[in-house]
């Protein structure tokens, strides 16, 4: 929805409020037109149920309001005595469209000074995890958010197994577009399948951010190309997925807005010079063994490997020497590691398998088979700036086609040689936003921006800053050296875990509320 139908919303809606709620007012002792002020008559509503005023900020964060809406209903209906689990049960089935039967139907007495303490236990209960789920809620969606490490495309750095919070407010929160979802979850729930409903939409919104997203940092976003593979109606059809329901990603900023990017024999070079990352950055590539026997078992590589290779035998058409060695098969070996099994005894050699320059493929960005870009020779590319114009022909259009179409909402046509935006000639464009280049360290198994492009900054979450849970699914054990280490993708030495300073912390918290509560019953 535009800003305009919002608008047009909010004003039915304050339409709605008045005529189901002005009698009410005049019997709480107000004055019927205070029910018909925009913003206003929710204050005064909040003084009617005895709530804080600051309620009404609740109302203006989306999914947070769509849980305290049902609840100012019901508070509503209770400050005129209609406490019963009937009247319950009709305002909320009927949207709070019982309030008008309350208020033109029924001949109520306003309660003044309600006590707000649920009668029964079940009440209890019921508040409790009510206003627990608003807080958590606002944490989750606000300031900070619980993800999970589902692939190995950071390994070395983030591990498949961490669990993460993730920071909402250093690149500023984005306000959820999707109007109608469950909170605290993102696209599914168990049975049910959808946790939304695609419509209505708010408008984009981002809170002011600490500071922006910078080079090689470690950055959560929507991934830009989802549009549901795994939700299908009856008809096979793929569904649309609204912008802050697409899948969440995790992957290395190599590039930002106006870096000129390439890829060169799989090193990334930015403005010409090539990417130095810090010591816990871990490019991984993949790697072929040549050995003249078996590897033991023992062999000590391993441990730092953390699996044995997959062996694959001997490649017949390749092997130089008659086929006389063994290959090996090592899909993410860091340079580091790579150095040292050269340098280990019956290893004849150790070789990094690159695409070669020129050997192009349409499965990487833009998918123009002309180039002859591959995953580890591609580019140069220039990144995409906010205010910033390119010419437009062609030949370029395939870069900044999704962009112009998808991202930032134009009708796009082609003519003959001719292209047309909003229906006019275009020679040139000027971005609408800043775009981002995000990769994953380990080169060879990170599907990034080489297969899908831009990535626009509306998509983006947020930044991982901690590892507050990590479970190893091999051992089936957890990483005990893992639990609360910060997040520095770019930083130098090793991670440095905390749990020590949390459980002193936690220790002294419990010991301090065991001596309050005993001097307090004393």
């Amino acid at each position: 929805m535009t800003l305009y139908q919002w608008f047009v919303t909010f004003l039915i809606i304050q339409v709605v409020h008045f005529l189901a709620t002005w009698k009410l007012y005049v019997k709480a002792g107000k004055q019927a037109w205070q029910a018909a002020i925009p913003v206003y008559n929710a204050i005064v509503l909040f003084k009617i149920i005895n709530r804080p005023w600051w309620w009404i900020f609740l109302l203006f964060l989306p999914i947070i309001n769509i849980i305290i809406i049902p609840v100012i209903w019901v508070e509503t209906i209770r400050s005129f005595g209609r406490n019963s689990k009937a009247d319950t049960a009709l305002v909320l089935l009927t949207l709070g469209f019982y309030i008008f039967y309350v208020n033109y139907s029924l001949d109520v007495t306003y309660i003044q000074d309600r006590d707000l303490k649920p009668r029964t236990v079940a009440g209890e209960w019921t508040n409790s995890i009510i206003f627990a789920v608003i807080a958590a809620t606002f944490v989750h969606t606000y300031i900070m958010q619980p993800f999970v490490i589902p692939t190995p495309s950071l390994e070395k750095t983030l591990l498949v197994g961490d669990f993460l919070f993730v920071s909402k407010f250093h690149y500023g929160a984005r306000v959820p577009m999707t109007a109608i979802a469950a909170p605290m979850v993102h696209d599914t729930l168990p049975i049910l399948g959808k946790s939304y409903l695609p419509h209505p939409q708010y408008p984009y919104f981002r809170l002011p951010g600490l500071q922006k997203i910078e080079r090689n940092e470690i950055v959560v976003f929507n991934w830009p190309t989802d549009t549901v593979r795994y939700f299908r109606d009856q008809s096979g059809i793929n569904v649309y997925k609204p912008l802050d329901k697409k899948s969440n990603y995790v992957k290395r900023c190599v590039g930002i807005p106006g870096d000129q990017l390439e890829i060169i024999e799989g090193y990334i070079y930015i403005n010409g010079e090539r990417t130095k990352l810090g010591e816990r950055a871990k490019p991984q590539y993949t790697y072929l063994v040549y050995s003249k026997n078996p590897l033991p078992d023992d062999l000590a590589i391993y441990k730092s490997l953390g699996s044995r290779p997959e062996e694959h035998g001997a490649l017949r058409n390749n092997d130089p020497i008659n086929n006389k060695y063994i290959t090996y098969y090592f899909k993410s070996l860091t340079e580091e590691v790579a150095g040292k099994l050269r340098k280990t005894e019956g290893i004849d050699s150790v070789v990094k398998v690159l695409e070669p320059k020129g050997n192009g493929t349409t499965t990487v960005f833009p998918h123009k088979a002309s180039l002859n870009w591959n995953a580890d020779n591609y580019g140069p590319i220039t990144i995409p700036a906010v205010n910033k114009s390119v010419d437009l022909n062609i030949d370029n259009l395939p870069f900044y086609k999704r962009i112009i179409e998808t991202y930032e909402g134009h009708k796009l046509e082609v003519k003959g040689s001719q292209i047309y935006i909003d229906g006019k000639i275009a020679t040139s464009y000027t971005f609408g936003q800043d775009y981002y280049w995000m990769m994953g360290d380990n080169r060879h198994n990170s599907e990034d921006s080489r297969y899908w492009g831009f990535v626009p900054f509306d998509h983006v979450l947020g930044k991982p800053v901690f590892v507050w849970f990590s479970w190893d699914s091999v051992t089936g054990k957890p990483r005990w050296d893992r639990l609360f280490t910060t997040v520095d993708g770019g930083g130098d030495g090793e991670p440095k875990s905390y749990l020590m300073y949390f459980l002193i912390l936690l220790a002294g918290y419990i010991g301090f509320e065991f001596f309050r509560k005993k001097k307090k019953k004393a």
